[in-house]
């Protein structure tokens, strides 16, 4: 019902990012994909928006799309706004888009409901709800590599590294500094019961979208509660605001680590050598010396096709435009050649997420040998929970700071699964799952 009321509205024009968007309908699949270039969250949606179109701009240019059918993509601006977002999912189901791609955890959620109906799937990379990495309950959802409860286990494992073991952080003050959206109170949950389990005081530090670049009281709190560690789970303007109060303030930029959507260049350079220190979790590499992000630059970048600077390909968040690209046409491979068609459809294209197996050797065949950790999709099993690790900012760059950090599936994962089972309780009428399972072994 509340998706339905969002849908109200007059539709959002889109604007046609890639040449050869005029092959016929029937001769291409089209991808509607949101971003947001507007707004308080610009920041980190444009480098963002710049690697996925860049990427797909260079395999239409370089192989002719993919299995040889063009891709016919386009963005559809949301200022991050949810209402503005489900405007951009219908303008999506009316053009036949074989996959929903919603980059905020809102429109995330508002869209769920839908996806079985409609029979598109989504694909919250790395955000939008944990629990929907449970397979069984929810099939048309997709949310590799990493969930944020995986992230905020991956933070707590980091701070049991740096304090000498999971013994030493009993009577630690932790604190999570949040956007106060839904996106920055995902992680609370799986903060709460780690806050039990090892007996440490757990501070919620809750930042209003307006008030993004105003966190003086926030960091006064924090220094006030004498808080140990802060986990930045932030987005958009909020990010160099929280590294610049912290430095401010005195806070130890070392102990403020962000989620990996806190880990833009451009959240820490604005706080020149106040960010030494800074640290984020990432799931890839950051750097341009890869096959595929130079093959972007000689089909794209140097024929003057990109939006982005040249300097800033190959940044981290513009890299992590370019890792949804690779997952999204590995998929769209997998779903054509389980059902022989070139032109797959959005069903066609759940199967495909669902047969995702990104072994070494497909990153390696993708042109990103060495870029991430191996991601598997099976059935009951929509996320991978893949490690990650934690970089930290030198002043011009990050430089990856610690080792691989694998999440504690067997802490998480029946967590997840409690609460998916609770999400589908508390939806009446939340259909059991009768897609078949695609195979991916």
């Amino acid at each position: 019902m509340m998706f339905k009321k969002l849908a109200l509205g007059a539709s959002v024009a889109a604007t046609v990012l890639m040449a050869g968007f005029a092959a016929k309908a029937q001769d291409a699949i089209n991808f509607v994909h949101n971003t947001y270039r507007t707004g308080a969250f610009s920041g980190s949606g444009i480098p963002v928006g710049d690697g996925v179109r860049d990427y797909f701009a260079m395999l239409n240019a370089r192989d002719g799309g993919i299995g040889g059918v063009r891709i016919n993509f386009e963005e559809c601006e949301t200022a991050y706004d949810t209402r503005r977002s489900v405007e951009c999912y219908e303008q999506g189901k009316a053009k036949n888009s074989v996959l929903y791609v919603p980059w905020s955890t809102g429109a995330t959620l508002a869209a769920i409901p839908r996806a079985h109906i409609d029979k598109i799937p989504i694909f919250s990379m790395g955000y939008g709800l944990s629990a929907s990495a449970v397979g069984e309950v929810f099939p048309w959802v997709f949310n590799m590599p990493i969930t944020y409860w995986d992230g905020a286990n991956a933070f707590i494992q980091h701070v049991a590294q740096q304090e000498g073991g999971f013994d030493k952080l009993k009577g630690k003050t932790i604190g999570l500094l949040h956007l106060d959206a839904p996106f920055g109170k995902e992680p609370i949950p799986i903060l709460e019961t780690l806050a039990k389990q090892h007996g440490f005081n757990l501070k919620l530090y809750p930042v209003a979208p307006a008030e993004m670049q105003n966190q003086s009281s926030v960091w006064l709190s924090i220094r006030r509660d004498r808080t140990d560690w802060v986990y930045n789970q932030g987005w958009g303007a909020m990010n160099p605001t929280a590294v610049r109060e912290a430095a401010r303030g005195g806070f130890p930029v070392n102990r403020l680590v962000g989620v990996w959507w806190a880990g833009g260049d451009d959240d820490a350079r604005p706080a020149g050598d106040a960010a030494k220190g800074y640290r984020a979790l990432n799931w890839h590499q950051t750097g341009a010396n890869f096959p595929v992000v130079q093959d972007i630059i000689k089909h794209v970048v140097d024929k003057g096709q990109s939006l982005s600077p040249k300097e800033k390909v190959g940044e981290n968040l513009y890299n992590r435009g370019v890792y949804q690209g690779i997952l999204i046409a590995e998929a769209i491979r997998n779903a054509q050649a389980i059902t022989g068609k070139k032109v797959i459809t959005g069903e066609d294209m759940r199967r495909g997420f669902e047969a995702l197996n990104m072994t070494e050797a497909r990153w390696a065949a993708n042109g990103a040998a060495g870029f991430a950790s191996p991601v598997r999709v099976t059935c009951s099993d929509h996320n991978s929970q893949s490690a990650v690790y934690v970089m930290e900012w030198d002043g011009k760059a990050w430089k990856r700071q610690s080792a691989d950090i694998q999440p504690q599936k067997e802490m998480v994962r029946p967590l997840l699964e409690e609460a998916a089972k609770a999400f589908a309780t508390s939806n009446a009428g939340w259909p059991a799952r009768t897609e078949p399972c695609q195979n991916n072994s």
